[in-house]
């Protein structure tokens, strides 16, 4: 099988060249990049205010962020899949444009459960759009570039995931719109802000993204989606929602029902050596460094999530901050994390995945501090106090989250760059999904009988062990990138 692109003719010497993704397309799909990943985090700040607006119960509140999440997990790896079918940019212009309408039905929700159906399909459509963000690097990118792209992507990433929460804290602050719906309805801004991203991004990418596709691309494997959606579902619904209902028996029943999801791989496996494409061939994980960097992904995504979900609750409830203050708390950290983002590629040359240990050596310390400046100064706990740790993990963090997505698809063939992207998207988000969902309600289970910074601190130890499971798990990482 090979990988064939459409688009303009490029005038080469070689008439079938494939068009090479240019800078300003390299910044279309990283601004599509960064889209579900700022929408994943910038509700965080956000809920107390929607919340008190839409009186809405904790239970709608944490579907809010729930909706969306597994939405976007479940459907991440069919969208790789249509974008090799039906064209990734295709995919890519029809994802985004879905994300800005969707954008706009939450802005303007009129209560608390359109909000939830409107998140979750954001979610949906992000999982149309994102997954075309790696295939088309993949496919149209080669060597020194192709690793430019991914470190960029890498830092996109995780510079998004804060940024996220430092925006939200500022839209929801701003008033702009009550003239329109009233006090205390800055929340929709973090929603409607969307919109302008989203028509900039469809210009710029119908100009500047070349449209890329398999030369034979095989049908959606219907069996395996459904069992892959059953899968995340029972695990991630009732650890999102159980806390909140009570841990009812549908709670229980749908994690007794989730080892079942061995069922997936069966089937998987089946099709695959029956010279079928499953959805997710078993095959893939013939490849070492692709199983490899899937395997840390899941401890430092579950981490990074959990952390800004937890910090956000306790300085907002617990100290006592506004959303602006909260969502700047964490400001050294995006700082921090974009500056070393911008030398990891010199360093990745120099000294190949052993940066990886090293990055997380220093996110372990950068949250030991922030647990000892919450043990220490609570309730008075902000930026100056979390300054230290905040940009010490920052640091970290950038050393290890752009080199293991590099990992991860460095030795994917082009022909498998949709399922590959979908793979290892699908892994980190429900991964992140994950991280809200087992430290946040560990968090917040805690917080009754110990209070907000014993809760916060015991949280942070707990993240701390993982950090530790991140090191110890990158040293078996491939030495040098392909």
């Amino acid at each position: 099988m090979t990988e064939t692109i459409t688009s303009r003719p490029v005038r080469t010497g070689t008439p079938e060249a494939p068009p090479a993704l240019g800078g300003l397309g390299l910044f279309t799909v990283l601004l599509g990049a960064a889209l579900p990943l700022v929408d994943f985090f910038i509700v965080n700040v956000a809920l107390p205010t929607i919340g008190a607006d839409l009186s809405a119960s904790e239970a709608v509140l944490e579907l809010v962020v729930a909706g969306y999440g597994v939405a976007y997990a479940v459907l991440l790896v069919l969208g790789g899949r249509l974008g090799d079918l039906f064209g990734r940019r295709r995919l890519f212009l029809g994802g985004m444009a879905a994300f800005g309408l969707t954008s706009l039905a939450c802005g303007l929700a009129p209560d608390a459960w359109s909000l939830v159906a409107a998140r979750v399909a954001q979610g949906a459509s992000a999982a149309a759009m994102l997954p075309q963000v790696l295939a088309t690097i993949q496919a149209t990118t080669t060597g020194p570039r192709r690793a430019r792209a991914m470190s960029l992507y890498g830092a996109t990433a995780g510079l998004s995931m804060v940024a996220g929460q430092i925006l939200g804290g500022v839209l929801v602050a701003a008033t702009p719109l009550s003239f329109l719906f009233g006090a205390g309805t800055g929340w929709r801004s973090v929603f409607l802000v969307n919109v302008p991203v989203v028509l900039v991004g469809l210009f710029l990418a119908a100009r500047a993204v070349p449209e890329t596709r398999s030369a034979r691309p095989e049908p959606v494997d219907v069996p395996g989606t459904f069992l892959l959606a059953a899968s995340i579902l029972t695990l991630l619904v009732p650890l999102t929602e159980g806390r909140a209902a009570g841990w009812p028996l549908w709670t229980w029943v749908s994690l007794a029902v989730f080892p079942f999801a061995a069922a997936f791989y069966a089937v998987e496996r089946r099709a695959d050596r029956a010279g079928r494409t499953p959805l997710i061939p078993p095959s893939l994980f013939a490849i070492v460094s692709l199983r490899r960097g899937l395997l840390l992904i899941v401890p430092f995504s579950i981490g990074f999530s959990g952390f800004m979900f937890v910090i956000a609750v306790a300085l907002q409830q617990g100290a006592g901050l506004g959303p602006v203050a909260a969502g700047l708390a964490l400001a050294p950290l995006a700082v921090v994390f974009f500056l070393f983002s911008l030398a990891g590629p010199r360093l990745v040359a120099r000294y190949g995945t052993r940066v990886v240990p090293v990055g997380a050596a220093l996110q372990g310390v950068g949250l030991a501090l922030m647990t000892l400046a919450a043990w220490h100064s609570w309730p008075d706990l902000g930026l100056v106090e979390l300054l230290p740790g905040a940009a010490v993990a920052g640091a970290g963090q950038a050393l290890q989250l752009p080199v293991i997505l590099r990992v991860v698809l460095s030795e994917v063939p082009a022909v498998r760059a949709g399922v590959g992207g979908g793979v290892m998207v699908t892994t980190q988000q429900a991964s992140l999904a994950l991280g809200v969902a087992t430290l946040g309600t560990l968090f917040l289970s805690l917080v009754p009988g110990m209070g907000m910074r014993d809760a916060l601190v015991t949280t942070l130890l707990v993240q701390l062990a993982g950090v530790a499971l991140t090191g110890l798990l990158s040293l078996r990482l491939p030495r040098t990138i392909a």
